[in-house]
C-alpha cells in the first residue's frame, strides 16, 4: 500500500510537517519538549517559570523605599494627601469595574440558565447614563483636586509661619550641589544643613544645564536653570537626616548628583554655622570657578564665608556658566589648596570620532 506522500504528493508531506511543528508547539506550552522519539524532557517548564515569575515579581519590590509617603514637612503632607485622595478617586471607578468584569463573567455562563440572551440588544439608556457620568464624575474629581492643589502648593508661595525664614540659595553645577546662605556667610556643597521647623525660602539656579531640585520626604521638585532664578518654600518638621536629589538627567556625573538634608533644632543649626564659619575657604570669583568645573561624586565640605553678591553673579552669568564637556577637560588643579583640601576630581574627557566621550 502506497504512503499518504506516495500516493498525494508534497502536499500530504508539507501538512504532516506542519502537524509537527504544531505538536511540537503544543508540547512546548505544556512545559514538555519533544526530542523527536515522542519522550518528553522536562527542561523547559514555561508554565511554572511564568508562575514562578508572577507570583515573585512583588518581591522586587521589596528594596524600595517609599519616602514620598513618609512625607516630614507641610508640603510633603499636602503632596501626599493628594496623591492618595486621586488614587482614592481613580479606585472608585477601577475597583467596581473590575468587579463588574468577574461578575459578568460569571452570571453570564454557558451553564447559568437564568440569564437572559439577548442578542438583539442595542442600546439603553440607563447603561449610556452610568457609562458616561461616572468617568465625568472621575474627571471633574480629579481636575479640583489638580486644581486647588496647585494653587495651595505653588512653590513661590510663602509658608504660613510666625517664624521668619531662612534664605537659602542653590546652584546646581555638573555634577554637585552649591548652598548658599547669605544671611550667616557661609556655604556648604552637596551637604543641606537646615533648623527644623523654620520655613526655608529657596532661590534656585542653574550654573550649567536644565536641572531639577528634589527632596521627595519635604515635597515638591522644581527645576533650576541657567541664567534665571525660581522660588521653592520648603520646611522639615523635625529633626532627620533625608535624601535630597537631583531628579533630571544631565551627565555623565547625575547619577552622583545627591546630597544629604539635615534637619537639628535651631540651636544646633547655629552652632553648625558658628563653626564653619571658623573653618574652611572662601567661595569667591577664583574659587567658584574651579568648584564649577565638571566633577563627580564630589564629598560634602563646607566653605567659611561667601563673597558677597556671588549668587547674583551666577544668575546674571557674570560668572560664565559651565562649558560643558571638553576634551581632555583638566578640571580643578589638583595641586591648588582648594582642590586637595576638599577631594574635587575632575573627569578627564577625550574626543573619539568628533564627539566627547567620558574616559572610565
Amino acid at each position: 500500500m502506497a504512503s499518504p506522500t506516495e500516493a498525494f504528493g508534497d502536499s500530504v508531506e508539507l501538512d504532516v510537517l506542519v502537524l509537527d511543528a504544531a505538536d511540537q508547539i503544543e508540547h512546548v506550552a505544556l512545559g514538555f519538549y519533544s526530542d523527536g522519539d515522542g519522550g518528553p524532557m522536562k527542561d523547559l517548564r514555561f508554565n511554572w517559570l511564568l508562575r514562578t515569575l508572577f507570583l515573585g515579581a512583588p518581591a522586587f519590590l521589596c528594596g524600595c523605599n517609599a519616602i514620598v509617603l513618609d512625607p516630614q514637612g507641610p508640603i510633603g503632607i499636602a503632596d501626599k494627601t493628594i496623591l492618595v485622595d486621586s488614587l482614592a478617586i481613580m479606585l472608585a471607578i477601577g475597583v467596581p469595574t473590575i468587579i463588574a468584569t468577574f461578575a459578568f463573567a460569571w452570571w453570564f455562563r454557558a451553564s447559568n440558565a437564568k440569564a437572559a440572551y439577548m442578542p438583539d440588544f442595542a442600546y439603553s439608556g440607563r447603561i449610556e447614563l452610568i457609562v458616561w457620568s461616572i468617568p465625568l464624575l472621575v474627571i471633574m474629581l480629579l481636575g479640583g483636586v489638580a486644581w486647588i492643589g496647585s494653587h495651595d502648593l505653588d512653590p513661590a508661595k510663602p509658608l504660613a509661619s510666625d517664624t521668619p525664614p531662612l534664605e537659602i540659595q542653590g546652584v546646581s553645577l555638573d555634577w554637585k550641589w552649591l548652598f548658599i546662605y547669605p544671611g550667616q556667610g557661609v556655604a556648604s556643597v552637596n551637604q543641606l544643613v537646615v533648623p527644623a521647623g523654620v520655613p526655608i525660602h529657596f532661590s534656585l539656579t542653574s550654573a550649567s544645564v536644565m536641572n531639577a531640585f528634589f527632596i521627595p520626604q519635604l515635597g515638591s521638585m522644581i527645576y533650576t536653570m541657567n541664567g534665571m532664578t525660581t522660588q521653592l518654600n520648603l520646611q522639615a518638621d523635625n529633626p532627620g537626616t533625608f535624601l535630597g536629589l537631583s531628579s533630571h538627567y544631565s551627565g555623565d556625573g547625575f547619577s552622583d548628583m545627591h546630597f544629604d538634608v539635615q534637619a537639628m533644632p535651631a540651636e544646633r543649626f547655629a552652632a553648625w554655622v558658628n563653626a564653619t564659619r571658623h573653618t574652611g575657604t572662601t567661595l569667591d570669583d577664583g574659587s567658584y570657578a574651579a568648584l564649577a568645573k565638571q566633577s563627580a561624586n564630589v564629598s560634602p565640605f563646607t566653605l567659611g564665608a561667601v563673597e558677597s553678591g556671588l549668587f547674583q553673579k551666577i544668575v546674571t552669568q557674570q560668572l560664565p556658566p559651565g562649558p560643558g564637556p571638553q576634551a581632555a577637560l583638566s578640571g580643578p588643579n589638583l595641586s591648588s589648596p582648594f582642590a586637595t583640601a576638599h577631594g574635587v576630581t575632575p573627569i578627564p574627557y577625550t574626543m573619539v570620532n568628533n564627539a566627547q566621550r567620558m574616559e572610565h
